[in-house]
């Protein structure tokens, strides 16, 4: 391991997090009620100019005055290039109680983005005298933002998740497309043609946002962050979004958004560790704790060999298992 040492942001569950639009709090109460692990309140896309304000009352209110019982609560504020930023974040850190854990920043673009929240941020909890700090959740959705992630994931000890904005993200690029977080079937690539063949090919479809999703997981990880994918557009095609949820986990990624209620129980699915893999991963544990005790550095399971480096694996996985249970 690097002399340099990691630290870790406040473990939370993650797995899944649900969007609810601020100007809406007839949602409110059902999302409360649901078994989502983390719930932002909009107050940016998903409301219109006409109805911030009132929006951001809502919230407020909300925050107060909803039993949200372990939900972790946080709140995606307008964006720093709107006149409506500055006063979401007083209004709610000032009137909004205690109950808020996190706020959301849109489109960050550089360093500097989250150094202005963080300055804002840390003197309301000063002059209030708060003794809970707010953590960000940092959404990456820009040309600018991808270019500067790493920078941004390290600009705050509040920083405590990277989110991919596939939709805004995919304007900023200027990319063929206006589906959120699917397929693409021009990202694909034809076999050759075979000169003794009847001249047929085949073509193989690619994903166009692995790069993207990679790079945000590296960044994240590197900084102790936690990497979350964002939105998938089509709620009504299930399969799609756990096709979508199983390629973010398997690239490292922790959570998914939800957009819809239907979403929920199938991020919760796809990013909780499955019963066989923690039985496997406290085996592993076992194992090499008597490999050790018998002065050993590897030792085999299951005809594999395990080391070391299997055991941080297997931790990981035993972590989030445990978190589960007690959430």
């Amino acid at each position: 391991m690097s002399f340099h040492s990691v630290t870790q942001a406040p473990a939370r569950l993650n797995r899944s997090e649900l969007a609810v639009p601020g100007s809406q709090p007839q949602m409110f109460e059902k999302a409360a009620q649901s078994d989502v692990d983390v719930i932002f309140l909009d107050l940016e896309d998903a409301v219109a100019p006409d109805d911030k304000v009132q929006a951001r009352k809502n919230i407020i209110e909300a925050l107060n005055d909803i039993d949200w019982n372990t939900k972790t609560m946080s709140v995606r504020i307008n964006g720093l290039d709107t006149h409506y930023m500055y006063r979401d974040v007083v209004d709610i850190l000032e009137q909004g109680g205690e109950r808020l854990d996190l706020i959301m920043i849109p489109k960050v673009g550089t360093a500097a983005d989250v150094y202005a929240l963080d300055m804002l941020v840390t003197q309301i909890e000063t002059a209030r005298g708060s003794q809970k700090r707010i953590g960000f959740e940092h959404i990456i959705e820009t040309a600018l933002g991808m270019q500067n992630v790493n920078e941004i994931a390290a600009a705050s000890p509040r920083n405590e998740s990277l989110h991919f904005g596939v939709a805004d993200y995919a304007a900023s690029t200027r990319a063929r497309t206006t589906i959120i977080g699917g397929v693409n079937k021009d990202y694909s690539v034809l076999t050759d043609a075979q000169p003794d063949s009847d001249g047929g090919r085949e073509r193989h479809w690619g994903d166009m946002w692995h790069h993207a999703l990679s790079k945000l997981v590296i960044a994240a990880r590197a900084n102790g962050l936690r990497p979350v994918d964002g939105p998938f557009g089509d709620f009504s095609d299930a399969d799609g979004y756990v096709a979508a949820a199983k390629r973010a986990a398997a690239l490292g990624y922790e959570g998914k958004w939800a957009i819809h209620p239907s979403q929920i129980e199938l991020a919760n699915q796809v990013m909780s560790p499955g019963s066989e893999e923690v039985d496997r991963a406290r085996r592993i544990l076992e194992a090499m704790k008597q490999a050790a005790e018998q002065g050993k550095g590897a030792v085999s399971l299951d005809g594999r060999l395990i080391d070391y480096a299997s055991i941080r694996q297997a931790e990981v996985l035993v972590e989030k298992a445990n978190q589960i249970a007690a959430g």
